[in-house]
């Protein structure tokens, strides 16, 4: 019985760390996400800052942000 009761808390405890191990990288990969989201924001304030155009540069902004943000600009949008 208790070696039955053993295995059963070492297998919870292993699929606790496997959840676990699975969050962090999760949380890994959405950090990253929103540190290239940032820096495609970044770069579009500096395209404006440019004097470049706001459509040359959301058009710049949605390349730069394809398959990491969802919508239109990237995430995020402001009213003007």
């Amino acid at each position: 019985m208790k070696k039955t009761l053993f295995a059963l808390v070492l297998l919870a405890q292993a699929a606790t760390y496997s959840i676990a191990a699975e969050s962090d990288k999760e949380a890994k990969e959405d950090i990253a996400k929103h540190r290239a989201m940032a820096a495609a924001h970044e770069a579009a304030a500096q395209c404006r800052e440019a004097g470049k155009g706001e459509d040359v540069c959301n058009k710049e902004l949605q390349a730069a942000c394809k398959g990491i943000a969802i919508g239109k600009f990237c995430g995020m949008k402001h009213g003007h």
